[in-house]
């Protein structure tokens, strides 16, 4: 994704990534339902240890040495084939980790059920240079976690990137993604997703490639762009929030969904029954703008915002912005319906397309996902 600015970022990001206790807790989304009340013993709670697996095929990741393997990479390189299951006991893993296309039906469950007890997490940015001198990381290199595997599903687990961009003064590559989800039929439940510009991209395998993706009760922080790519992907009852820029004179600080959504994809993004909040000043975030990249100057970026609540960091009267001039926001698949909050009000109607009450029938999870059913199979 192209940077917006060039900017500076405060102090203290990693170390509040990293560490424990008050400082996550300021985060908090629900815990899962059924994990939410008394915790079993032991650093895998309900989930068995590798005394007692729960299947052949469950691994245990302890970053003290109680499991099968001390990291996530080294427990997805034992998980050779289909149908692995990893069980994240609490703990910060600073580490990239890549799930080959090969480990499909692969599952990580983060053993407390709480999502901010189990981090992974790194800080490669676009404009790092990687250590053999070939040149920089670039957006989909700076991913924490790359995921290409079909049927990846991630329960209560924290995906970062604690990446500054202090670290990079000057550097226009500040792009630094958390997670970048390629495979089709992906979910995530009660996960967090943490960084500043490109946190979660939500992709594909290829341009004709249409990945479904759906993420439930999740937690999406970040500043430019920081959902953004061409997957086919449904929210619901997510919470999105726009960070401060103390850089910055005035707005904007940065655009919430950046989709690039391919033109013969009937279905891009769909936000439903999710909330946008902001420790920005009031109308400081659009909410989205377009992605035209490259690779696919045919694209036409689709999102339907629905029944969500934007709160006052949005800009009630220009939600929307261009990328580049060449693609007019206006000329892509933008649209609303029913939302509320100061962020939702209309005060120039041309600047928020609404959908009809006939077209938002079709906008819904299932319209979007076809035969697959993620919402059947919400805990682990």
């Amino acid at each position: 994704m192209p940077s917006h600015h060039h900017p500076r970022t405060p102090p203290g990001r990693r170390a509040f990534l990293t560490g424990a206790g008050a400082a996550l807790a300021a985060l908090a989304v629900p815990a899962a339902p059924a994990l939410a009340a008394a915790r079993p013993a032991g650093p895998f709670g309900r989930y068995g240890s590798p005394a007692a697996r729960l299947t052949p095929r469950t691994l245990y990741v302890h970053p003290g040495g109680l499991g099968d393997h001390a990291s996530v990479q080294a427990a997805v390189g034992a998980a050779d084939g289909a149908g692995w299951t990893l069980v994240l006991a609490p703990g910060t893993y600073r580490e990239t980790v890549a799930v080959s296309a090969a480990r499909t039906g692969m599952t990580w469950i983060g053993a407390s059920g709480d999502a901010r007890d189990v981090v992974v997490v790194y800080d490669n940015a676009a404009g790092t240079p990687k250590p053999d001198g070939s040149g920089t990381y670039g957006t989909t290199g700076s991913a924490t976690v790359t995921l290409q595997a079909a049927d990846f599903t991630a329960h209560a687990v924290t995906f970062a990137n604690d990446f500054l961009r202090t670290d990079l003064p000057g550097d226009p590559g500040t792009q630094a993604v958390a997670v970048k989800a390629q495979g089709d039929r992906s979910a995530f439940y009660h996960c967090r997703f943490l960084g500043h510009q490109d946190t979660l991209y939500a992709d594909s395998m290829s341009l004709t490639a249409f990945a479904r993706q759906y993420f439930a009760h999740c937690f999406v922080e970040g500043d430019v762009d920081f959902v953004f790519g061409r997957a086919t992907a449904v929210f619901e009852h997510c919470r999105f929030r726009t960070l401060v820029r103390t850089d910055l004179a005035g707005p904007p600080y940065g655009f919430v969904f950046a989709p690039s959504t391919a033109r013969a994809n009937p279905y891009g993004f769909l936000v439903s029954r999710c909330r946008v909040t902001s420790e920005a000043p009031d109308g400081f975030y659009k909410l989205a703008r377009p992605w035209v990249p490259g690779s696919d100057p045919t694209a036409r970026p689709s999102l339907v915002v629905r029944e969500s609540v934007l709160g006052a960091g949005i800009d009630a009267v220009a939600p929307y912005a261009n990328m580049r001039d060449a693609y007019p926001w206006q000329e892509q698949r933008f649209a609303e319906y029913r939302n509320t909050g100061r962020g939702a009000l209309v005060t120039v109607p041309e600047n928020r397309p609404l959908l009809t009450a006939a077209q938002a029938a079709g906008a819904t999870r299932a319209g979007y996902l076809g035969d697959w059913d993620p919402a059947a199979g919400v805990r682990p």
